[in-house]
């Protein structure tokens, strides 16, 4: 896990995240960690590069 975290906020349907929350805890993982390798597939998948850990770049929003 990242040892510096930054909140992410994310607007879904109410019924939409029970779902998946609820197939989260049935598999018994958390929703952050799916959103984290969800977030790390599409960075590679776009071919954008990342240190983990690191400082964001300058103008970048937290």
């Amino acid at each position: 896990m990242e040892q510096k975290t930054a909140r992410l906020t994310v607007l879904i349907d109410p019924n939409k995240k029970k779902a998946f929350e609820h197939l989260c805890a049935t598999q018994d993982i958390t929703p952050s960690q799916v959103v984290r390798q969800l977030i790390r597939d599409y960075l590679a998948q776009h071919g954008v590069s990342y240190q983990p850990g690191a400082e964001p770049p300058s103008g970048s929003q937290n």
